[in-house]
């Protein structure tokens, strides 16, 4: 369980790119820029309805988050455009300003289609070139999306494990998914949303930020397989889902690039899960109502979100 980068396996690219052709579902669905939310049908949301017992909702955004460090680099803006007439007539009125360059590790997002190209590609082989242009994407934006309501699963490895977080740089392989599927009683299946939980937001109350470029925990590029085998519709977690330093030789986001450029899955990021793994602690079970409305952006890569899982 070593977190020594030395000890986590290495992939070299070629590896990484027969991974890439093996997971690929180019030219399956239609709409293309869906992706693999084009497998959760009306039936999907019924089940993942049935889920709701006790009502219970949990949010799963952060906080926004205005003060700068070591993983707020660009840190989100808010600032008051109106405080409000005191003076006659009334109401007063209280105007703010939101803003945020949220594609990072501060802000809970959705990483639409169009987020992340290979080899020059956006899902499906489209040219990242003729689709990417500074007015926003022509294909995979985030409006296409629309909301996202599916059955979702918690990967809990901090609770599988005995521990209180994974220690930045501990590799989430295969073996630790079958793990936890059985430790928790939570079978990842077509169409869910897997949320994986390393603890990140717990480490940092207790022993404060870090960067989380440097060291973060999160899946090796060995579990991608397993998780386009079973079908999955949506992929999140406390960190940004790939494990750094990556173990991909020349390839900075290697599960961010197998998950969205070749399987289509969209990606939640900085989700606060702290939550959602007391509430399913408590209620004894590890899967949920999940409900993600993105904000309907024409040309955007993504979204900033606070997702709610009901249990």
């Amino acid at each position: 369980m070593s977190t020594d980068p030395a000890d986590v396996p290495r992939v070299s690219r070629r590896e990484f790119d027969a991974l890439f052709a093996a997971v690929r579902t180019w030219g399956r669905w239609d709409p293309a820029d869906r992706g693999a939310w084009n497998r959760v049908a009306p039936g999907h949301v019924r089940r993942a309805a049935a889920l709701v017992r006790d009502g219970t909702p949990v949010a799963l955004g952060r906080p926004w988050d205005t003060r700068p460090g070591p993983d707020n680099p660009r840190p989100a803006l808010h600032h008051m455009t109106d405080p409000g007439d005191v003076e006659p007539p009334e109401p007063s009125a209280h105007k703010d300003f939101l803003g945020a360059d949220y594609h990072g590790k501060a802000v809970s997002h959705l990483d639409a289609l169009s987020h992340i190209a290979y080899r020059g590609e956006l899902y499906g082989g489209v040219p990242a070139r003729e689709a990417v242009g500074a007015g926003g994407v022509r294909f995979g934006s985030v409006a296409a999306l629309g909301p996202l309501v599916t059955r979702g699963v918690l990967l809990d490895l901090p609770a599988v494990l005995g521990t209180d977080w994974l220690e930045p740089g501990r590799a989430v392989r295969a073996g630790d998914v079958l793990a936890a599927e059985r430790e928790l009683g939570a079978r990842i299946d077509e169409g869910c949303a897997v949320l994986l939980r390393t603890g990140r937001f717990r480490r940092r109350r207790e022993l404060g930020p870090w960067d989380l470029d440097a060291a973060s925990a999160g899946f090796h590029v060995d579990a991608v397989p397993l998780l386009a085998e079973r079908g999955v519709g949506l992929l999140g977690s406390d960190g940004d889902n790939d494990l750094r330093p990556s173990p991909v030789e020349g390839l900075h986001s290697p599960v961010h690039t197998l998950a969205i450029t070749a399987m289509g899955v969209p990606l939640l990021d900085n989700l606060d899960l702290e939550g959602l793994s007391a509430a399913c602690a408590a209620a004894g079970r590890h899967e949920f109502l999940l409900v993600v409305t993105p904000l309907d952006v024409p040309g955007g890569t993504g979204s900033p979100v606070n997702p709610v899982a009901v249990l």
